[in-house]
């Protein structure tokens, strides 16, 4: 099985990249509940989160740790809200929303559309915090 997040760890579909290493990928989300809404994803294809061995999620918790304390400077919020549902795209992935509210992370809620040039300034802007 190829997910699309595979294609996009593959090159073969482009994404807003905000960081990667080895074993991680982060980048927007193409229709964020918000600016910053960021998808961290392991590179390995695996489906359910609960299926990643204990070594790589307690490295990915890591990895998307440090990816939401960046997002946390670059978009005025008061927290980053973290969401694992697994039911959209076949892939273990970890949304990081900024939030002000509870109601900021609700996935029921009509998505943004951003332009390619607003998610670039945003990815920049990310990446430009992360330590």
């Amino acid at each position: 099985m190829s997910t699309i997040f595979s294609k996009i760890v593959r090159g073969e579909i482009p994404c807003y990249k905000i960081a990667e290493d080895e074993n991680f990928l982060a980048f927007l989300d193409i229709s964020p509940l918000a600016m910053g809404h960021t998808l961290v994803i392991p590179k390995k294809e695996v489906d359910y989160i609960f299926d990643i061995d204990d070594e790589m999620t307690g490295k990915m918790w890591i990895f998307a740790k440090k990816m939401a304390k960046a997002i946390k400077i670059a978009v005025p919020c008061k927290k980053v809200g973290i969401a694992v549902i697994g039911l959209e795209v076949a892939h273990a992935h970890i949304h990081l929303i900024p939030i002000n509210r509870v109601d900021d992370i609700n996935f029921a809620r009509e998505k943004l559309t951003p332009s390619s040039v607003e998610l670039a300034e945003m990815a920049k802007k990310i990446q430009e915090k992360i330590n």
